[in-house]
């Protein structure tokens, strides 16, 4: 569930460059409590970045702030995010998420797309010794190495190409490498999971014919197909077109919280077929379905990722959390700084230093330059010219 810019309120240690091969020994073992494990979590993440995959921080900048952020200090702020707490937290790579309401149809949708994408940059040109604008998991590496956390583009919703190939292009060449192809508006070629409207095509078919172009086109180009949002049918017709890994930047267990908008077995079951990776999210209502009655808490969102895991493998998780799009978060993972107690959780569940890391960032990096390889394997193809009236 993402906050209504229009209501939300503003309320809410450098990485050394070593690379794995030259960490420190430190024991590992498989079932450990309390501070001790904390503090294995914070060595990990101290040595294996942290790549997150959604936080709405643009919004705040974009839109509460007016994208007036030269002279915010964005060490401390009253929110979930801000460089103390990202570097407390041990994240070394966050996709920043491009979004605005889908809802408000009377907005430039590309315009306040393009605000979002201007603040991100100029964030980083703000504070280069804490961001590096990143386009490719080469230049994600290197910032990395360099001790900074890589800043890269996630898109919320297919609304903002305007049914146009051509958008999605130039989308591409100002550095957005996931699209979520719905938000929980039903565009005119993808289905939502939560638009209460019927899609102006058939409902159950998940992608029109034209919907099958766009999702080829990422493929071409190298932009990673987000499947957060959108109907259990989209998923599975993407799972059918697609040429390249996809991705859930955000989305949690169907199994555990029965909504449309989370991932449903029958569908993690089918990720090997293009591989795939599910970020988890950490919204309470995604993660606990009778909250408020039951509290959300950390320990909710280790099931999910253990059940997500249990289906699909420990190598197709990450994380996604949606901080700064979402009003309330779990007890325990009140924000960006609170990822280590995650990771503790998990190593007292007898998770591995390799799954973790792979959990961190490893599995995410790995989809990543699979859709960066099919690109360069279609490089002969020419861009697609279809417009969506010939269908």
């Amino acid at each position: 569930m993402k906050l209504s810019v229009g209501a939300l309120l503003v309320a809410g240690s450098c990485v050394q460059a070593l690379t794995l091969t030259q960490l420190p020994f430190f024991s590992w073992k498989k079932q450990d409590d309390g501070d001790d494990a904390l503090e294995r979590a914070h060595r990990l993440l101290r040595h294996s970045p942290l790549v997150d995959t959604h936080n709405d921080f643009p919004m705040s900048l974009a839109f509460i702030k007016n994208g007036k952020i030269n002279d915010l200090d964005m060490t401390h702020l009253d929110w979930h995010t801000d460089i103390t707490r990202l570097r407390q937290g041990g994240v070394g790579g966050q996709f920043w998420s491009v979004y605005y309401e889908c809802e408000e149809t009377d907005k430039n949708q590309a315009i306040k797309a393009m605000e979002s994408i201007d603040v991100v940059k100029r964030m980083a040109d703000l504070h280069p010794d804490t961001f590096a604008y990143v386009t490719n998991t080469k230049e994600f590496r290197k910032a990395y190495q360099h001790g900074k956390i890589a800043s890269m583009l996630g898109m919320e919703g297919g609304q903002y190409i305007d049914n146009s190939l051509a958008a999605l292009r130039a989308f591409y060449a100002l550095g957005v490498r996931y699209m979520t192809l719905t938000h929980n508006c039903h565009t005119a070629w993808a289905e939502s999971c939560c638009d209460p409207s019927e899609p102006v095509f058939e409902k159950g078919l998940g992608l029109t014919d034209f919907g099958k172009e766009i999702v080829l086109e990422m493929n071409r180009l190298g932009m990673m197909v987000d499947i957060s949002h959108v109907s259990h049918a989209t998923m599975h017709a993407v799972l059918n077109t697609t040429r390249a890994p996809v991705l859930f930047s955000h989305s949690s267990s169907n199994a555990l919280c029965p909504i449309e908008r989370n991932v449903p077995d029958a569908v993690l079951e089918r990720l090997d077929e293009t591989d795939g990776v599910v970020q988890i999210n950490f919204y309470n209502f995604f993660v606990q379905c009778q909250y408020p009655a039951v509290p959300a808490t950390l320990k909710d969102v280790a099931d999910h990722i253990e059940h997500i895991a249990s289906v699909a493998g420990r190598h197709r998780v990450g994380l996604g959390a949606d901080y700064n799009g979402i009003e309330v978060a779990p007890e325990g993972l009140e924000d960006v700084s609170k990822y280590p107690d995650l990771f503790a959780e998990l190593i007292r569940r007898g998770w591995t230093r390799h799954e973790l890391e792979g959990l961190a960032h490893k599995n995410l990096l790995r989809v990543w330059r699979k859709v960066e390889k099919v690109s360069k394997a279609l490089k002969h193809e020419l861009p697609r010219e279809s417009r969506i009236e010939e269908f």
